[in-house]
């Protein structure tokens, strides 16, 4: 076996009835392939960890030198000393784990209750509706195709930018909903839809790392919009023409509720009758975003809850109109009501944001209107401080302002606050 050079494989021969081999004398295990076409590769043999024979293919004579070809060589056999496996490598990379495949992996085991969220608890069943949607509209469509193992850091960031510039937008076919326009929000929580699946995927071993470590996400602009006291007496008035007109009362009783409490859209919607604890002021939720709570509720929601859940004989206190479900048409609702009082950008998310407006106007601390809303604690004062009694003192201030509002009275001075209000939350009884 001679060493190869340019010479000797411009001289090597090809045989119609398979493939020949020259092998180099000097570096063992690379030589040259002659396939009965007439093409040459060169390629290099070894033995894996486990003994086997394998070949892996450097490239083709023309496109590689041989002197390049041989560099190659010494560089993947040295990574097979090291217990490594080139071809294997190879057919792993090509053969990987695709996204969409990984994304399937992640529905299927996140909605079977099998992968556990930040709160070491099972991913709730509304975020992985979100998720599949995320996945089915933007991140499918674009990037489902790849092998995960050979997406980069700057392609995840390029999917980010592709689907804020709109480039998964379409009308959507179904008969609820309207066009989905992508957008900075959109963009933001796809990626951290798939950063999070991803890591999931990585931590269980199914992929070896996560291409979206490290990707920006972009900022979301927070919701700013919130009711002005007048805004929300002018509210109230036109609630109150509607209803007469005939407006829908489950829906109006919701909009409401939703003032009067601060809860989310679909706390006060999938509230159940038996969650109810009049005398103690409060609603036991079973599961929150946050978790199970315990939320304060002042005398003015409490009364609207309860009156409300007077009105039907199911289980819950915004019933459906057909059905054994709850209410779902608060949103179309809320919009005729804004139409007719003009009042633009106005959402479910809004109300929440006006009672925590309120609250704050009354004077309450952040840590007292974050109690009302039911956020997770962060701090570890928040772990310690039992908020109980003063939670529901704050919450029936803040509902009785919202419901003098809403009949028509006027604002109540910084001086009558301060009256009301304990001047420091330690003042009130724990």
């Amino acid at each position: 076996m001679p060493k190869l050079t340019k010479r000797i494989v411009d001289a090597l021969q090809h045989d119609a009835r398979g493939d020949v081999f020259l092998w180099d004398v000097e570096l063992r295990g690379f030589g040259v392939r002659a396939k009965p076409s007439g093409t040459k590769t060169f390629l290099i043999q070894y033995r894996n960890a486990e003994r086997r024979t394998r070949r892996y293919v450097l490239g083709q004579y023309g496109v590689l030198t041989v002197e390049i070809a041989r560099d190659r060589a010494q560089k993947k056999l040295a990574t097979v000393i090291d217990g490594g496996d080139p071809s294997a490598e190879r057919r792993t990379a090509r053969e990987g784990a695709t996204v969409a495949e990984i994304c399937d992996w992640y529905l299927t085991e996140a909605e079977a209750g099998r992968l556990l969220g930040r709160n070491r608890r099972p991913i709730k069943a509304s975020s992985v509706a979100g998720d599949r949607s995320r996945i089915e509209q933007h991140i499918k469509p674009l990037i489902g195709t790849r092998v995960v193992s050979h997406l980069r850091l700057a392609d995840i960031e390029r999917l980010q930018a592709d689907i804020a510039a709109g480039k998964t937008a379409h009308s959507r076919r179904a008969a609820r909903g309207g066009r989905t326009s992508g957008g900075a929000g959109a963009a933001a929580r796809a990626i951290s839809t798939l950063r999070s699946l991803l890591n999931h995927a990585c931590r269980l071993g199914l992929i070896d790392r996560s291409p979206a470590n490290g990707v920006r996400v972009i900022a979301s602009q927070r919701l700013k919009r919130r009711l002005s006291a007048g805004e929300v007496r002018h509210l109230g008035k036109v609630m109150t023409q509607m209803e007469r007109e005939g407006e829908h009362p489950t829906g109006l009783a919701a909009i409401r509720a939703l003032l009067l409490t601060g809860f989310r859209r679909m706390e006060v919607l999938g509230m159940r009758k038996a969650w109810l604890e009049q005398e103690g002021n409060c609603v036991a939720f079973p599961d929150t975003k946050s978790g199970p709570q315990l939320r304060a509720a002042g005398d003015a929601a409490i009364a609207c809850l309860v009156e409300q859940a007077g009105r039907s004989g199911s289980s819950f206190v915004f019933p459906a109109d057909w059905g054994d479900g709850h209410f779902v048409g608060l949103v179309r609702v809320l919009d005729r009501v804004c139409a007719r009082a003009g009042l633009t950008d106005i959402t479910p998310h809004t109300l929440r944001h006006t009672f925590a407006s309120i609250a704050a106007s009354l004077g309450f601390s952040e840590l007292t209107i974050s109690g009302l809303l039911g956020h997770a604690p962060r701090g570890v004062s928040q772990r310690y401080v039992h908020l109980d009694t003063a939670l529901v003192i704050a919450a029936d201030q803040v509902s009785a302002e919202i419901t003098r509002l809403l009949d028509g009275g006027q604002v109540m001075s910084t001086q009558e606050a301060k009256l009301l209000r304990p001047k420091t939350l330690m003042q009130i009884p724990l």
